[in-house]
């Protein structure tokens, strides 16, 4: 199999989460501060969940087979839901964590060094974090936009760290580090619950995008001038593959061979209409039969 493009984006996520560990838990080392301990926790979460991803992303791009005949793309749902996953449990690691130092709080050694280190590696998590997301809007890719929100996640844990402990140095108050880890943990966790409802929505086969749908209704309704008309319009989504399906009502004088090549010109037109895979089937019925007013659902019964 043909290595994809998108791949890449997440070897550039597994190089910027090996990085930022690097960092971060440097920084922790020669701080002893519990938020950049919480932070650094979160960079091997990263780690884990790139990985992880690029292996959903191998096999969500497998051709269907025998057994998966509508292919494997919805792997990229186990994908955005295990990295939900792992964002609730880094946060509740932080809290476990923060919680001892609210109570016994505990000083802070070699402020300028941590805030640097967490700095530089905020501003490598930003960055790829970024190019992963606009790349997965982009191509459709539930996968590196998940991966890209989870850095953007942890940029913003870094960014509160810091300000926690630029306030622990220039007053002194040490509990204000485990408090921010606290608040910090609060979001995450957030985070981590959008992404994880928008795989279970992905897993219910859930229909396309508003959008998508009234550019395929105007596209059906114009086709009336031609004697066609349409109905059950079924869609649904799975991972960056869009399925269409629906009734084309033609004249019942024209020949199998005529109201075929009308639906491959259909079915091929809807196609062009998305950057992303789609397929398209159509059931050709007459229209002078009152049968074919029939609107058939999922069960297929009249």
């Amino acid at each position: 199999m043909k290595k994809s493009p998108l791949q890449y984006f997440l070897y550039l996520s597994i190089g910027a989460a090996i990085v930022t560990i690097v960092l971060k838990s440097y920084a922790y080392y020669v701080t002893g501060s519990v938020g950049l301990m919480s932070d650094a926790l979160e960079s091997f979460v990263n780690l884990f969940a790139a990985i992880f991803a690029l292996l959903m992303l191998i096999i969500s791009q497998k051709p269907a087979d025998k057994k998966h005949m509508y292919g494997h793309s919805k792997a990229e749902y186990f994908s955005s839901a295990a990295e939900g996953a792992l964002i609730i449990i880094a946060a509740f690691s932080i809290i476990r964590s923060a919680i001892p130092r609210i109570i016994n709080p505990v000083s802070i050694e070699n402020v300028d060094l941590g805030l640097l280190l967490s700095l530089i590696a905020s501003l490598v998590n930003f960055g790829v974090g970024s190019v992963l997301i606009i790349n997965g809007k982009k191509r459709k890719s539930l996968i590196l936009e998940a991966d890209g929100r989870h850095l953007m996640t942890d940029v913003w844990t870094s960014l509160g760290v810091i300000v926690g402990i630029i306030i622990v140095k220039f007053t002194g108050w040490y509990i204000v580090d485990p408090i921010i880890a606290l608040f910090v943990a609060v979001n995450i966790m957030y985070t981590g619950y959008k992404l994880i409802k928008r795989s279970a929505r992905g897993l219910m086969d859930a229909t396309i995008p508003d959008e998508d749908m009234k550019q395929i209704i105007v596209y059906l309704d114009s086709l009336k001038s031609k004697q066609i008309e349409y109905h059950s319009l079924m869609t649904r989504v799975a991972g960056q593959r869009k399925f269409i399906f629906f009734h084309l009502l033609v004249p019942g004088n024209w020949t199998v061979k005529h109201g075929h090549d009308c639906a491959d010109e259909i079915e091929e037109h809807i196609i062009s209409m998305f950057t992303e895979p789609v397929t398209v089937d159509t059931h050709l019925e007459p229209v002078e039969d009152p049968a074919s007013m029939n609107d058939i659902g999922i069960d297929r019964i009249h």
